[in-house]
C-alpha cells in the first residue's frame, strides 16, 4: 500500500465513522466518553487540529458542524439528552481511573 492509498483508506474510514455516529444518534457523547474516552466533540477538535497542521483554518464550530452533519446547537437541541445520574457517576469513575493510572 502506498501513502496515497493509505490516505484514501483512512479518509474513507473516517467518513464511515462519522456516518456510523450519525446513524446512531441515540448514543450520547457521555456514553462515548465513558466507554472510549472520546466523543464527537473530541473528533471535531482533532479535525480542527489536523486542518491547522495543513495550514487550513477551521474553527471549532465549523469542525463540529462537519462531525455532526448540522450545526452543533441544532444537533444538541434535537438529539442530546441530559446526562443521567448514572452516566455522570460512570463518567466521574472513568476520569478518576484515568488520573490514578498516570
Amino acid at each position: 500500500m502506498n501513502e496515497q492509498q493509505q490516505d484514501k483508506i483512512e479518509a474513507a474510514t473516517f467518513r464511515r465513522l462519522l456516518k456510523h455516529l450519525d446513524d446512531n444518534k441515540d448514543v450520547q457523547n457521555i456514553d462515548l466518553m465513558i466507554l472510549a474516552d472520546f466523543c464527537r466533540n473530541c473528533l471535531a477538535k482533532w479535525y480542527m487540529a489536523e486542518a491547522g497542521k495543513e495550514g487550513v483554518e477551521v474553527d471549532y464550530d465549523q469542525a463540529r458542524e462537519h462531525v455532526y452533519g448540522i450545526p452543533y446547537n441544532d444537533w444538541k437541541d434535537k438529539y442530546q439528552s441530559k446526562a443521567t445520574p448514572e452516566q455522570m457517576a460512570a463518567f466521574e469513575a472513568r476520569q478518576k481511573q484515568k488520573s490514578e493510572s498516570k
